[in-house]
């Protein structure tokens, strides 16, 4: 019986040797294959980023652009509020819609302002 473990333990190098090699010689020579690939695919980028570096100028004139273009929503959205506070509206019909849909006051003085007093209007704007 103990021959036969020795076989058994040298058949078993045998197998393990065998898988040993294939594994260096088949698997590792992919792995850097891969990595290469992807250490040239992060080159491209950065080399491509590097390509769009912005100049001051640029950046000087988009922030411009997004100023005046915020001012101008700005002025617009004062003037709008102005119009608004111009309409005259009802007490009355203020609370009539803050009943009918459960809503505070400036909700309701808001929405009856857009829709220029009319009760109606209002109301099935704020349903919808």
């Amino acid at each position: 019986v103990p021959g036969q473990d020795a076989n058994m333990a040298a058949e078993g190098d045998v197998d393990l040797d065998l898988e040993a090699e294939e594994n260096c010689t088949g698997k590792p020579a992919e792995k850097p294959r891969k990595h290469d690939s992807g250490a040239a695919d992060l080159e491209r980028v950065t080399d491509y980023a590097e390509e769009k570096e912005i100049s001051s100028s640029d950046l000087e004139t988009a922030m411009s652009v997004i100023g005046d273009r915020r001012s101008r929503e700005q002025k617009a959205k004062q003037e709008r509020e102005k119009e608004l506070a111009k309409v005259t509206i009802k007490k009355e019909d203020v609370e009539l819609i803050m009943g009918e849909m459960e809503i505070p006051r400036g909700v309701a003085e808001r929405s009856l302002r857009e829709h220029m007093g009319n009760v109606v209007e209002a109301l099935i704007a704020l349903t919808n």
